[in-house]
């Protein structure tokens, strides 16, 4: 079967709205690190911010078959727990077709970046990452039309 991508031509924009959530599990001093914004490369939660917004908009060039649609709004929410970081997104578009992926996309890079800003703090002696690891990544909830005016 040959590969091509979903013709959504006759289909009329309307508001998409997805949440995504993933975790990353890390070490309880990793996290005071973060908390108190001690992490040598920078405000952990500021730049996963930027990664994540970067990434919805930039879906397309990461999973070929999507479709490039508006990005309206990118939000997140970050909860620091004793040994974890949750990252909520929420992606909002007025368009032909979904916005999980673009979701799942922001959720996995802001959790990357994480990663990659605490990993010199998560690594043992032999350079590995025991306690480190992402995982939970999934949509909670996709939106198609009505009215959600949050004013």
């Amino acid at each position: 079967m040959p590969v091509k991508m979903v013709d959504i031509h006759s289909k009329k924009p309307i508001l998409r709205i997805a949440r995504a959530e993933g975790v990353i599990s890390l070490k309880p001093q990793t996290i005071e690190l973060i908390r108190e914004r001690k992490i040598e490369k920078g405000d952990v939660i500021s730049v996963s911010t930027v990664s994540a917004i970067m990434a919805a908009k930039n879906t397309p060039q990461i999973l070929p078959l999507c479709h490039p649609i508006p990005i309206e709004n990118v939000s997140l929410e970050f909860e620091l727990c004793q040994d974890k970081v949750r990252v909520l997104v929420t992606v909002k578009s007025t368009s032909k077709t979904g916005v999980e992926m673009e979701a799942l996309t922001a959720v996995s890079a802001a959790l990357l970046c994480i990663w990659d800003m605490v990993k010199k703090y998560e690594k043992d002696e032999l350079g590995q990452y025991p306690h480190t690891k992402i995982e939970y990544i999934r949509v909670l909830e996709k939106i198609k039309g009505g009215d959600t005016d949050e004013s």
